[in-house]
């Protein structure tokens, strides 16, 4: 079935004729969400190189070293409220970009895409869901399973649970895309945000994450003040992120100064590298000082040219920046 917005705007108008409905140019619910952000905090971690957190100066000049880079992107928009009930539509991507002769193709030919309408079943008259079903398809119920029923009249709430499956069901796609390169490749390859999702990307030698959002620092007191002022080319010392943080199995992490941060804020040009934890390698401290600082200059050596005109450009590399024009182009 066509899984498309216009369809899905063709399936409801067919339940609901006259019903005024979402139109192509409506903002994503994207926007609208971007002030909803986890409360920022700092988290302990355990140093794993050396005694203490400390700055490191990256040894040698930036090299190339990815060979595969994934990102995945989501966009959801209201189709129609059913009685105060938001009906989403959405469409969530991943892919995977690498790198032959210095320019960018997608690995297996092809991006990863998924679209359906989110609808809380529980919200709307059964015939309605069924309809749905019946006529678009790929229908999503966003009930959550602890739901009693009394935040059903609120349509922000349903907007927000709607999000929330909406960027789970991204998440997923990013995480398989992930583990099949890792399954069936022998190369690098940097991944848009943490690794730490799934069991056989954080495990693999081959995956390395890069954190742009720093909500949550691994750092407290003296340590964190180290953190903050790390010079372009400088990293930290390497620390484990456990399960205790809500990861599924342990990463080594460091954080990474991509730009001169001179008279911004203080998280400008900072990003925190996630890879596979050296228990998992079977790894010497001289061998993790020795992986950190490569995969840092490998991350270095991709910053150029900048990612612009993304507001996130001083953390973002440019591949990464392909990989979601590519994904706007063909979603």
């Amino acid at each position: 079935m066509d899984a498309s917005f216009r369809s899905a705007m063709r399936c409801v108008a067919g339940w609901a004729p006259g019903a005024g409905l979402g139109g192509d140019n409506g903002p994503s619910l994207e926007r609208w969400s971007m002030g909803a952000t986890e409360p920022p905090r700092l988290a302990a971690s355990d140093v794993i190189e050396g005694h203490a957190l400390r700055a490191h100066r990256i040894p040698g000049d930036p090299e190339p070293g990815f060979a595969g880079f994934l990102d995945g992107t989501q966009q959801s928009r209201v189709v129609h409220y059913h009685d105060g009930v938001p009906l989403v539509h959405a469409t969530v991507a991943a892919v995977i970009r690498f790198r032959n002769e210095r320019r960018l193709y997608t690995w297996t030919g092809r991006p990863d895409i998924e679209r359906a309408l989110y609808v809380p079943r529980n919200a709307v008259p059964e015939a309605l869901w069924d309809h749905l079903v019946g006529e678009f398809g790929a229908v999503v119920d966003t009930t959550p399973r602890d739901d009693a029923g009394l935040e059903r009249v609120h349509p922000f709430i349903h907007l927000e649970r709607a999000m929330h499956t909406v960027q789970e069901r991204r998440e997923a796609l990013e995480e398989a895309l992930a583990a099949r390169w890792c399954e069936r490749e022998r190369r690098p390859i940097l991944v848009d945000g943490g690794i730490y999702r799934s069991d056989v990307v954080a495990r693999s030698p081959w995956a390395v994450g890069v954190v742009k959002s720093h909500r949550t620092l691994y750092a407290e007191g003296d340590a964190l003040a180290r953190v903050l002022q790390l010079r372009r080319g400088e990293r930290s010392s390497v620390v484990r992120v456990s399960r205790a943080s809500g990861y599924r199995a342990p990463v080594a992490s460091w954080y990474l100064r991509l730009r001169d941060p001179a008279g911004r804020d203080p998280m400008w040009g900072l990003v925190r590298v996630e890879a596979a934890d050296p228990t998992t390698l079977s790894e010497s401290a001289e061998q993790l000082t020795a992986r950190a600082d490569q995969v840092s200059r490998w991350v270095l050596a991709e910053v150029a040219p900048l990612a612009l005109p993304d507001a996130r450009w001083d953390k973002m590399v440019y591949p990464i920046r392909d990989c979601e024009e590519y994904l706007r182009a063909v979603g």
